[in-house]
């Protein structure tokens, strides 16, 4: 069973990276569950990201599936202008395993890596950390109902958005 729910876990993942890379929102959106949280602590020290999105500073935090539905339309609409142009994005997922072996709701780890070319600058971007998942199985297939992103890059120039982790 381990290496089935760790097969299905990791299907989540790549596809959840080739829709935000070939920018397929609706696609992306329906991964995630409505009450879905999205979140990127920042980090208090060299040594230590936050630890609570309702206490501390985050870099990006969302409590549901409504956020990341907003940010999309803004980048669909164009009215996002630190999207435009958007930026072409390449995600690398490797080391995903499971954190926790529950069928019902597992927990799964990753280390991530995305390449950004910013068109028209002539200027490439590369972001990197660790994902932290916990999946929910639907009758629909499992869906994201928690993704943390620890972002260890330690300057981010220009604009972070959700295409670029």
């Amino acid at each position: 069973m381990t290496a089935d729910l760790l097969a299905h876990c990791t299907q989540v993942l790549f596809d959840e990276a080739a829709c935000l890379d070939q920018r397929r929102w609706a696609d992306w959106l329906a991964l995630y569950a409505d009450d879905a949280e999205y979140w990127v602590p920042a980090w208090t020290d060299d040594d230590r990201p936050t630890n609570d999105p309702q206490t501390e500073l985050s870099l990006i935090y969302y409590n549901s599936k409504a956020g990341l539905e907003d940010r999309v339309w803004r980048i669909e609409s164009g009215l996002s202008p630190a999207s435009q142009p958007l930026d072409r994005t390449c995600h690398l997922i490797t080391n995903v395993r499971l954190t926790s072996e529950d069928a019902e709701r597992p927990a799964v780890a990753a280390h991530w890596q995305v390449n950004a070319y910013k068109p028209g600058k002539q200027r490439s971007f590369l972001y990197y950390g660790f994902y932290e998942y916990v999946l929910r199985q639907t009758p629909g297939g499992y869906r994201i109902a928690t993704k943390k992103i620890t972002l260890l890059n330690d300057i981010v120039e220009g604009v972070l958005d959700i295409y670029h982790i």
